[in-house]
């Protein structure tokens, strides 16, 4: 009996999508879960999956169709699926053999076959951009042409105004030709590059011979003159190290993994700046030399778009920062207490994040103002808490955003602040984590600031400075000590927020944090 290939469930604001791509054709065996179409909606491509395996019967909507959600695609019929052994061989193994071996008879220059590897061609395009980007900037080619990839491997990153996208090898092979420089403006779907399937395989396989045939070389791989174990490959991928520089003490000049650890540890095996770059950073940020020297340099996306939105913030906002001050002593107090025991529980170090995390959840809660926003001439109230936390980064400042804090605990907090920051700095954050918040903290006291002004991320409402601790003298019942201080900032557009409630939502994250225990009892 046949089963109907259906299109997903589109999100209620999308009405309608198109066939990108039929991964298989009519006749292909499938298995179950396996990748079979694309539909390309105005947001994001949808990946539709086999739900049985067999045999591709019918495609009813071919590549470029406009399709509704819940459509049927096409049918799956009876039949054995790829990958299984029978009396006659694999299938599609012979089928695949005897392809290649008509290719081979009807090519006849055997240079040109060496140098495309006889496979298919693809072409390599930009990621689908969500409907808040319009276009990015090719940051970084990370494979140059007629070098061997494998499939999956980051050919090359797409920097937009919110993250950096990942484009990867849609197959083992090589690029054939690259469309877009670093540097150059692309569109969604922009074709970057034209990949060749199998490029690069002949000489990749002439390296790895002579290592296979070592006495205890199992596994080996041979870059240049140099042989590799497979621990020790795995390092120098790891370290981006240049194995021209190690010297290998294993048989025939084997390169081990202690041979790589000594190297990163005199960082003697480091790779060079690429020859090729220079001229073109030369060409980009030219130098005025002399007694004054200046560099004039492109204003990264990120930075654009960060620009772009701190002066909408105040221009449409009527922003206004009200400061108080709080004693950090007592969460001082309990972090030397249980830091140890915290960090050998959660395997996270206790920081002052998770607390301020915490108590700007609970007074979210009692002042549902603050942690509202504005869409238009609306105001949309929020019956949960995403709380976003400033990330600075070598491209500029970004925020992730934690979802339901109020249900999270002080120890998953600290585990996403470390996640997100770690992966903002590489770079790998996605879109969807950084949209949505309905609130934000900021903490400038990491680099030494005293004291700030935040500005609000709209359409949020507000924002939470944190600042440096500072031993200051305070009258405490009547007498003078000196006290861990804090000062706090709150902006908020008073479009929205009144004083009285802006001041009041302070002064309860002050008392929560002065006495940390109001946070478990919820007092």
């Amino acid at each position: 009996m046949a089963t109907e290939i259906k299109a997903p469930t589109f999100p209620e604001s999308v009405a309608e999508g198109s066939v990108a791509a039929w991964h298989k054709k009519q006749g292909d065996s499938v298995e179950r879960d396996e990748l079979i179409v694309e539909i390309e909606t105005d947001k994001v491509v949808l990946e539709v999956l086999a739900p049985e395996a067999g045999t591709l019967s019918e495609v009813m909507a071919e590549e470029g169709d406009t399709v509704q959600s819940e459509q049927v695609l096409g049918r799956i019929g009876e039949g054995k699926a790829s990958g299984g052994e029978n009396k006659g061989g694999n299938k599609s193994e012979k089928k695949a053999d005897a392809k290649a071996d008509q290719k081979a008879a009807t090519n006849s220059d055997a240079k040109a076959e060496k140098s495309t590897g006889g496979g298919k061609q693809h072409q390599v395009k930009a990621p689908t951009f969500p409907e808040s980007i319009q276009e990015g900037t090719v940051a970084t080619w990370h494979k140059q042409v007629g070098e061997a990839v494998k499939r999956d491997d980051v050919l090359a990153d797409i920097e937009t105004d919110k993250v950096v996208l990942e484009v990867v090898a849609p197959a083992d092979g090589a690029l054939a030709e690259i469309k877009a420089e670093e540097g150059s403006q692309v569109e969604s779907q922009a074709v970057l590059a034209i990949f060749a399937e199998g490029a690069g395989s002949a000489a990749t396989a002439a390296d790895k011979t002579p290592a296979a045939s070592s006495d205890d070389g199992a596994g080996d791989e041979k870059v240049g003159d140099k042989i590799l174990a497979p621990a020790a490959r795995k390092m120098v991928a790891e370290h981006d190290l240049d194995v021209s520089k190690i010297d290998g003490t294993g048989k025939g000049g084997r390169i081990l993994k202690e041979d790589v650890q000594k190297a990163v540890n005199e960082g003697s095996a480091k790779k060079a700046a690429k020859p090729a770059s220079a001229p073109k950073q030369a060409a980009t940020t030219p130098v005025v030399e002399g007694e004054r020297p200046e560099r004039r340099v492109p204003m990264s996306r990120l930075r654009k778009t960060i620009a772009k939105r701190l002066v909408e913030a105040q221009q449409t906002a009527a922003m206004l920062t009200t400061y108080n001050e709080v004693d950090m002593g007592a969460i001082m107090d309990l972090r030397a207490q249980y830091k140890d025991t915290f960090v050998k529980t959660h395997d996270v170090k206790l920081g002052f994040m998770g607390f301020f995390v915490k108590a700007a959840s609970e007074a979210l809660k009692r002042f549902p103002d603050v942690n509202a926003s504005i869409d238009g001439s609306d105001i949309v109230y929020h019956g949960y808490q995403d709380i976003g936390v400033a990330v600075s980064t070598d491209r500029g400042l970004v925020v992730p955003v934690l979802r339901d804090t109020d249900s999270m605990k002080i120890a998953d907090v600290e585990k996403g602040i470390v996640d997100f920051g770690k992966r903002a700095r590489d770079g790998k954050l996605g879109i969807d984590e950084m949209q949505g918040g309905t609130f934000t903290i900021t903490n400038g006291g990491i680099f030494g600031s005293l004291m700030s002004t935040p500005i609000i991320n709209p359409p949020q409402t507000a924002i939470l400075g944190m600042h440096k601790i500072q031993e200051r003298p305070m009258a405490v019942n009547g007498k003078v000590e000196i006290r861990p201080m804090m000062y706090l900032a709150v902006s908020y557009d008073h479009r929205m927020i009144d004083g009285k409630d802006a001041v009041q939502f302070l002064v309860t994250i002050k008392e929560l944090l002065e006495d940390p225990a109001r946070l478990l009892l919820d007092v």
